[in-house]
């Protein structure tokens, strides 16, 4: 693909299209506001284009994708940019110097997608280990380039594309991950809230690790002092391993993979914590009815489960499921302990989370207080004009 060409084909909004909502930054055009002629339909999946609004005024440097319902991801103003290395490091350079004013190691997330200019992009930092998910054609097409401008800007020794998920297949794209650079075929230690994690990068879920609840690990953490704490959906130990570090007496960590529990015991024993640190195995929420009928209790109850309503066709039912989790996770907090619900699904906002929440809490027969709603770390940076970033919500409840 030719990155240099300065003229470019032109993709046009319809009448009454969002002309200004672009001029004011948004950085998503949905297809069915564009005008999807023989021409464009035609184009390849990642051409860069043009976006003129219906009076061809240009508007914006865009990656275009006629396959997927957002057809226009806005890449810049600058009509004559060239999309090269040069122009990916220069973007890596920005997002770099706001990770070096938040963290004092490099483990992070660096790139979150439109949120650092790099619409579909996500690039997960683990010391000298980065993994890259581009989760659009344009940056697909780009790959070389952005990999080399990552190895150029942070040094990193290894990366590593995960071109698996949901995302890249409403995306229309294929392609099986792969080592880009170097090889690293060891869970990679991360530490994180005192606590030390183990990050599979090609075996685990997305990137390895998730960064976005690390302020939630850490609040919780100053719950779980002195008492006896229950995660599940624990993943590779996410809050239990933080509870351990904050001074928890022992974690029963919840999950349906025997791969990331076993990061999760791996982490535990990295930590100095084997001995307090205790899995099982299976579906949460059978899980959490059997506990409850062998009388268990626990100080701090901690639910983050997956996205149970990741599309507004999901959104009742995973409703419902959400309220079941808080019904459930209510009945095994001790009288004077603590509930944390978390959310990772664009479709439900905080208000229908917590109505949600505070359901089945009520169908427990449990009463409490909210202390803290939470979200995504600052290295999760919200783009202003789009809703889905800021997806992830943490609701934290001390119950009489």
């Amino acid at each position: 693909m030719d990155t240099t060409a300065l003229t470019r084909p032109v993709i046009r909004l319809k009448p009454k299209g969002p002309a200004q909502l672009v001029r004011f930054g948004a950085p998503w055009v949905f297809t069915d506001n564009l005008v999807m002629d023989r021409r464009s339909r035609a184009l390849a999946p990642g051409t860069l284009v043009e976006l003129q609004d219906d009076q061809r005024n240009p508007l914006a440097l865009c990656g275009f994708n006629p396959n997927s319902k957002i057809g226009i991801r806005v890449l810049g103003r600058d009509m004559d940019a060239e999309i090269n290395q040069a122009w990916f490091a220069e973007k890596l350079s920005r997002a770099l110097a706001l990770r070096d004013d938040l963290f004092d190691a490099p483990f992070y997330r660096l790139i979150h997608a439109e949120g650092d200019g790099l619409p579909g992009v996500i690039i997960d930092r683990f010391g000298d280990v980065a993994v890259i998910q581009p989760n659009a054609a344009w940056a697909d097409l780009l790959l070389a380039e952005l990999a080399a401008a990552l190895a150029e800007v942070t040094g990193v020794a290894h990366i590593y594309a995960n071109t698996s998920g949901r995302a890249r297949k409403l995306e229309g794209l294929e392609g099986e991950s792969r080592w880009l650079l170097g090889r690293h075929d060891k869970p990679v230690p991360v530490p994180m809230n005192g606590a030390t994690y183990l990050a599979d990068i090609t075996g685990g879920q997305k990137t390895g690790l998730f960064y976005d609840q690390r302020p939630n690990h850490a609040f919780a953490a100053r719950l779980a002092r002195g008492r006896n704490v229950l995660d599940v959906f624990s993943h590779v130990g996410g809050f239990g391993l933080a509870a351990l570090a904050g001074g928890a007496k022992s974690v029963l960590a919840v999950d349906a993979s025997a791969g990331a529990l076993a990061l999760a015991e791996g982490g535990a024993a990295a930590s100095g914590h084997a001995e307090t640190f205790g899995t099982r195995r299976g579906d949460a929420f059978e899980i959490m009815t059997s506990l409850a009928e062998e009388g268990a209790s626990y100080g701090l109850v901690v639910c983050d489960p997956p996205a149970f309503a990741p599309a507004k066709p999901a959104l009742e039912a995973g409703l419902r499921a959400y309220e079941r989790v808080a019904r459930l996770g209510a009945g095994l907090v001790a009288p004077g302990g603590y509930l944390v619900l978390c959310s990772c699904s664009h479709a439900a906002d905080l208000a229908k989370f917590r109505a949600a929440c505070l359901r089945g809490l009520g169908k427990a027969g449990r009463s409490g207080r909210i202390l803290h709603e939470g979200a995504a770390g600052p290295d999760h940076p919200v783009h202003p004009h789009l809703a889905e970033s800021s997806y992830l919500k943490a609701i934290f409840l001390a119950l009489e």
